[in-house]
Parts: structure tokens; C-alpha cells; sequence
């Protein structure tokens, strides 16, 4: 599994999503509850960023529509989304964040 440098671990707020774009590929970095997480940045109801919306209990929420995702699966918790987004493997090397690009869900 190939794992790409998406930022560093200190440029990272606590609850506050991070957008990279990796191999053309947008993802939102999160470090919330002592863990980094990285999902695809786009939400599956409507064309828009997640990494804008709000971080909580390990959920992101779309800023447009209310819906959120579980950082971890990437499944939806409540309409109007209804199609999980990818989620991708994460590993932390110094300070360094890596993401894989192969979807874990």
C-alpha cells in the first residue's frame, strides 16, 4: 500500500478538518479524540466540501445540508445523505501524516 504525505501532524487543529488534495484526489485530514483520520473531502449528497463543516463526537458534518459522516467508516448518521464517502488508511511517521489512497471503506 503506497502511503503519500498529505501535511504535518503539527499543522493539525484539533476538530478542524484540514483539505489536501492528493494525486488530484481532495481529502479532509482530521485529528479529533487523540486519532488522525482522512476522508474523501466531497459530500456524496451534494458537490461540496467537507472539510468546511463542523467536527464532533467523530462525525463531520456537511455545511450545506446537515449531513454527517462517521470519520472512521465513512457512513452516513442522517439524511439527506445516504451513500457513505471513502475513507483512507492513515499513518503517522515523525511529524509527518501519510494517507494511502486505497479506500479502506
Amino acid at each position: 500500500m503506497a502511503y503519500v504525505r498529505a501535511c504535518g501532524l503539527s499543522e493539525l487543529e484539533e476538530d478542524t478538518p484540514k483539505r489536501v488534495e492528493l494525486d488530484g484526489t481532495p481529502v479532509s485530514v482530521v485529528q479529533t479524540e487523540g486519532e488522525v483520520f482522512a476522508i474523501h473531502d466531497i459530500c456524496s449528497h451534494a458537490n461540496v466540501s467537507l472539510s468546511e463543516g463542523e467536527v464532533e463526537d467523530c462525525q463531520i458534518e456537511c455545511w450545506l445540508h446537515g449531513s454527517s459522516f462517521d470519520l472512521r467508516t465513512g457512513k452516513p448518521s442522517g439524511l439527506p445523505a445516504t451513500r457513505p464517502v471513502p475513507v483512507y488508511p492513515v499513518k503517522i511517521e515523525g511529524d509527518d501524516v501519510l494517507v494511502s489512497l486505497t479506500q479502506e471503506s
